[in-house]
C-alpha cells in the first residue's frame, strides 16, 4: 500500500489507542501488526498504525525511575542558597529544588512559572500575579513575602549576592494582594521578566537564614546534599506541575576530570554527564547504548586580562594577545568545529542585539608584534588554565606557541579545577573564565563588565557603558536599543580586558533510555534545568 494511500485510509483513533495499550504491555510491533490484522485492518495499514504507534509509544514519558547524574565540577563552596550560587552543580541543584517567578523557554522568552501572569504599561512598574495552590516543601502555601524577600534580599549588601549588580535596578517590592507582587524599577527595563527567570532569583521561603535544607517549590525534595560530594533529591509529590517530575530520585555528583566523567558513563555508573570533550564525541557515539546531545549557544571560554593589575594594565598588551588569536585554528583544532567564531564582543548571533556590523578581528602576527613590543612589557607571563575553564589550557597552547614567534613567552601555569573558580578566577592578572549563555543581552553585560559589578572579570571600567547601559534598559525603541547594545559591543571588543575568540557548544553525554532531552541555549543540562523533563525508557 501507498504512502498516499495510507494518509487517505480512515483510521479508526480506537485502533491506535488499541495499539498505545498494546505497546504499554510489552508487545512488539509484529505483535500489534497481527492484532490489527486479526481486527480487519489490512496489512500496510496495520504497519503503518503500528509504527505510527511505536513512534508515540517511545515519547510518552514514563514516571519512575532513578538516575545518576555527572556535573563538570566540585568544590566545597557550593551552596543551596539561590543567591550565592556560582557553578553548574549549584544551577543545576537548584532548578531541582526551586522555582523561579518566570522560566526561560527554548528561545529564551519568559514564561509564567510561580507568576501564572505578568504585566507592565512603562516597563518600569511590573505586575506579578501569583500561581494559586502552590506550596513549599514544608507544606506552607507561596505567598506574596515570600516574593519580596527572595526578590529583596539580593540588593542587601550582607547577602553577597551574584547578582546585586542586576537587583540594584529594583527600587522597591510590596505585595499589592493576596497573590500579587509589584515590583517598582529604577528606570524601566523590558527584560525583567526574563532576569528573573534566571537561576539566582529563585523563591525561598521569607526569612530563611538556613539554606541547608532547599526548601523550595521545585519538582524534587532534598534528601542529601555534601557540598563538594553527591546531592540526592526525590520527587516532589505535590509539585504544582500536573504531572512532573516524571522521575522518582535524582542522584547529582561532580567530577572534573572529563575523561573520569566519560568513562563512568560509558561504564553503566551514570545515565547523563556534562561538559563532554568534543575528542571524546566519537567515542560515546560508537558505544552501544549510549549517545551525544549537543546545544549551541553563546557560552564562551575567555582569556582574562585584568587591567587594573599586572601586564593587562597595559592596553597595548591586551591588544597584543587578541591578535596572537588563531581563532579558525582553536575552532577546528581544540573545539573540532564544536564552535561559531567569536569576535572579542560577549553577545552570541543568536540574541538579537548581536552586533554584526562590528569588523572582525583576525590573527595578525605582525599587529601582535607592533603592540607587544610598544607595551614594554618584559620577561615571561604568567598564564592560568584549568580544566575547569573549558578547553583553556588548549587555548592557551596556542597562543603560547604564536606568542614564541613575536618573542612573548607565555608560563602556561595549570591549576586543579578544584577551588579554581574560588581561588584564582578574578584574582588572576591573566586566566580563563568560563561564561554561560545569558538570557538577556542587559544580563550579560551587567554581570561581567558594569564597572561595580562583582563578576567583572578584568576590573575594565568605563562611566560611558554604564551610563549607555542603563539607558538601553529604559529604551522602549527596539532600533534605538540595538544600536546602544552595538555601541556597547565595540567598547568592549576594543578596550575591555577579555579576549572571546569562540562561543561554544555543550556536549552531554547520555544512555539511550534516558529521554527528553530538549535543547535550551543557556548551555547544556537544558541550561541546568533537566531535572523535572527527563525520564527513563525502561
Amino acid at each position: 500500500m501507498s504512502a498516499e494511500s495510507l494518509t487517505l485510509s480512515p483510521l479508526d483513533p480506537r485502533d491506535r489507542a488499541r495499539a498505545l495499550q498494546a505497546f504499554a504491555r510489552g508487545a512488539t510491533r509484529r505483535d500489534v501488526v497481527a492484532m490489527l490484522m486479526a481486527a480487519g485492518m489490512q496489512a500496510g495499514a496495520a504497519g503503518g498504525m503500528a509504527s505510527l504507534a511505536a513512534t508515540a509509544h517511545a515519547n510518552t514519558p514514563r514516571r519512575g525511575g532513578r538516575i545518576r547524574v555527572a556535573g563538570t565540577t566540585t568544590t566545597a563552596a557550593e551552596t543551596l542558597d539561590p543567591a550565592k550560587q556560582a557553578n553548574q552543580m549549584d544551577y543545576a541543584r537548584g532548578h531541582m529544588l526551586y522555582n523561579g517567578l518566570t522560566a526561560l523557554d527554548g528561545s529564551l522568552n519568559p514564561q509564567p512559572a510561580l507568576a501564572e501572569s505578568f504585566s507592565t504599561l512603562d516597563a518600569k512598574t511590573w505586575v506579578f500575579t501569583l500561581r494559586k495552590g502552590v506550596e513549599f516543601h514544608d507544606g506552607k502555601a507561596l505567598l506574596p513575602a515570600d516574593v519580596v524577600f527572595s526578590l529583596l534580599r539580593h540588593k542587601d549588601p550582607a547577602t553577597s549576592s551574584k547578582v546585586k549588580a542586576l537587583a540594584e535596578q529594583i527600587d522597591s517590592v510590596r505585595a499589592t494582594g493576596p497573590a500579587e507582587v509589584t515590583l517598582e524599577l529604577t528606570s524601566p527595563n523590558v527584560d525583567l521578566p526574563a532576569i528573573l527567570g534566571t537561576f539566582h532569583f529563585h523563591i525561598v521561603r521569607a526569612g530563611t537564614t538556613d539554606f541547608s535544607k532547599g526548601i523550595g517549590t521545585g519538582p524534587f525534595k532534598l534528601k542529601e546534599f555534601t557540598p563538594g560530594g553527591r546531592s540526592v533529591v526525590v520527587r516532589n509529590e505535590r509539585y504544582w506541575k500536573p504531572g512532573r517530575p516524571y522521575l522518582d530520585e535524582i542522584e547529582f555528583t561532580g567530577i572534573a576530570d572529563e575523561k573520569a566523567r566519560v568513562s563512568a558513563l560509558l561504564h553503566g555508573d551514570f545515565d547523563l554527564v556534562a561538559g563532554i570533550d568534543p575528542r571524546s564525541v566519537g567515542r560515546v557515539k560508537s558505544t552501544k547504548g549510549y549517545a551525544i546531545f549537543t546545544t549551541q549557544g553563546s557560552h564562551y571560554t575567555d582569556l582574562v586580562m585584568r587591567r587594573d593589575t599586572g601586564p593587562g594594565a597595559n592596553a597595548d598588551f591586551v591588544l597584543a594577545m587578541k591578535y596572537l588569536m588563531n581563532r579558525e585554528q582553536m575552532r577546528k583544532i581544540v573545539a573540532l568545529d564544536h564552535a561559531l567564531i567569536a569576535n572579542d564582543q560577549p553577545i552570541g548571533p543568536a540574541s538579537r542585539f548581536h552586533f554584526d556590523g562590528l569588523p572582525q578581528r583576525s590573527f595578525d602576527l605582525d599587529k601582535a608584534r607592533f603592540h607587544w613590543k610598544k607595551s614594554g612589557v618584559a620577561g615571561q607571563v604568567p598564564v592560568v588554565v584549568s580544566r575547569a575553564a573549558m578547553y583553556s589550557m588548549d587555548m592557551a597552547l596556542v597562543l603560547q606557541q604564536f606568542g614564541q614567534l613575536i618573542g612573548m613567552t607565555l608560563d602556561v601555569q595549570q591549576v586543579p579545577a578544584d577551588g579554581y573558580w574560588s581561588k584564582h578566577w578574578l584574582h588572576s592578572a591573566v586566566g580563563f573564565g568560563n561564561i554561560n549563555t545569558r538570557p538577556t543581552a542587559d544580563a550579560i553585560l551587567t554581570q561581567f563588565f558594569k564597572s561595580d559589578s562583582a563578576w567583572n572579570e578584568s576590573r575594565w571600567k568605563s562611566e560611558r557603558f554604564d551610563q549607555l547601559l542603563l539607558a538601553a534598559r529604559a529604551e522602549l525603541n527596539v532600533g534605538k536599543r540595538k544600536q546602544m547594545y552595538a555601541d556597547m559591543q565595540t567598547m568592549i571588543h576594543h578596550e575591555a580586558g577579555v579576549g572571546i575568540p569562540l562561543f561554544l557548544a555543550s556536549i552531554d553525554g547520555h544512555a539511550s533510555r534516558l529521554k527528553g532531552l530538549q535543547s535550551i541555549p543557556l548551555g547544556g543540562l537544558m541550561g541546568n534545568a533537566f531535572a523535572e523533563h527527563v525520564w527513563v525508557d525502561t
